[in-house]
């Protein structure tokens, strides 16, 4: 028995666009400024940029002519000696309008206090050496966001070296790399030997740097144990303990400072921070960079005590991971999301010596996205 295929309907031309029946038997709207400016030929395959300005365009792009032919869109413009020939595979893709794939946007995994055992852990000479390593760190990253390298070269070019693994090393008006330890005239609590309360650095820029590394170059000193926590474990617990808590420091912004003699920078955060999604994707907060608070004295009636509450639950047995960092490992994390601290120390007992620097946080995904897909076009 001989089965006749079905014809293919002909695309329906609109004033503005073109309706044309896709794989699922329905019909779908294109507007024609859409499919003009995003024609295959409007792009450049060695820069995997767009060639065509649609701004000069004399009149508004209108089909003169539309058909389907071997699984392809034609479309004959008018005014225009130029026909654009669209895969019906791609259409389908963009036939409901919504964000474009992410391969990082992963489902974040929370974290409590008894995680250090489990901490995800990379040998640096291997992440120098193995994309598919750099991979799986780099997913660590986005779903749990506390890594620890381990084989570090005791030098300050393996930091670099390790932090270009994610990006380019992300300045600060402290510089591109800042030293942790005991200074005779400290310009920040960091620098000297007392108990540093659990915080998310640098506040006070917008935005904040991204992801942090922690490069352990000594610790021979008694106390100064590290302190970490997942924020977005806290921040959701909060979210179901304390419901109008966390809708004003996840909706209210509050003031940042960071002066001396040199410099003066401020900015305005909301404490817990919301994907596009509505999920919890980090903190911000700092006691000893928090500005005097600037909200209308009745919004501070409730704004405080929720600001202490969820500041006392960071604390909690429950969420604070303690340990002690060894010579030799480098502490990678978002900074956007794990709050960290330290116990005090006696700084005459022995030698303790952090190397920091950051990356920015998209620039990671942006590393990710290339070592897992194609992106717009095959190489």
């Amino acid at each position: 028995m001989n089965v006749i295929a079905s014809p293919i309907a002909a695309p329906v031309l609109k004033d503005k666009g073109l309706e044309i029946v896709l794989s699922d038997g329905e019909s779908h709207y294109f507007n024609y400024y859409w499919l003009r400016d995003n024609c295959p030929a409007s792009f450049n395959a060695e820069t995997r940029e767009r060639s065509f300005d649609i701004f000069h365009l004399d009149t508004p792009p209108r089909a003169a002519h539309a058909e389907v032919t071997q699984s392809a869109l034609e479309i004959t413009w008018q005014n225009e000696a130029h026909v654009t020939h669209f895969p019906l595979s791609w259409l389908e893709d963009f036939r409901a309008a919504k964000h474009r794939h992410d391969p990082s946007d992963l489902p974040r995994q929370a974290w409590y206090s008894d995680h250090y055992p489990d901490v995800p852990r990379f040998s640096q000479p291997q992440l120098v050496s193995d994309p598919a390593e750099r991979t799986r760190w780099i997913e660590a990253m986005l779903t749990e966001g506390f890594t620890i390298v381990t084989d570090m070269p005791d030098s300050d070019a393996g930091l670099t070296e390790t932090a270009r693994l994610l990006g380019q090393v992300r300045p600060t008006f402290f510089g591109d790399y800042f030293d942790v330890k005991t200074h005779i005239n400290p310009t920040n609590t960091a620098y000297t030997a007392a108990a540093l309360e659990l915080h998310t650095d640098v506040p006070a820029e917008t935005p904040a740097p991204g992801i942090q590394f922690l490069h352990c170059r000594a610790n021979t000193v008694e106390g100064g144990g590290s302190l970490y926590a997942d924020g977005v474990a806290v921040a959701n617990d909060f979210r179901a303990r304390d419901p109008e808590g966390f809708k004003l420091l996840s909706e209210v912004d509050i003031p940042f400072y960071c002066e001396h003699d040199s410099y003066d920078m401020r900015a305005r955060q909301t404490v817990i921070e919301l994907d596009r999604h509505g999920e919890v994707s980090g903190l911000t907060i700092s006691q000893h960079m928090a500005d005097i608070f600037d909200l209308p004295q009745d919004l501070l009636d409730d704004y405080y005590p929720a600001f202490c509450r969820f500041g006392r639950m960071l604390q909690e047995e429950k969420y604070m991971m303690q340990f002690v960092m060894k010579a030799g490992e480098c502490m990678v994390f978002d900074n956007h999301r794990i709050v960290h601290g330290r116990a005090a120390y006696s700084a005459t007992s022995g030698d303790r010596y952090l190397r920091g620097c950051y990356t920015d946080r998209e620039e990671m995904r942006s590393t990710y996205r290339a070592l897992v897909s194609e992106g717009r076009f095959k190489a």
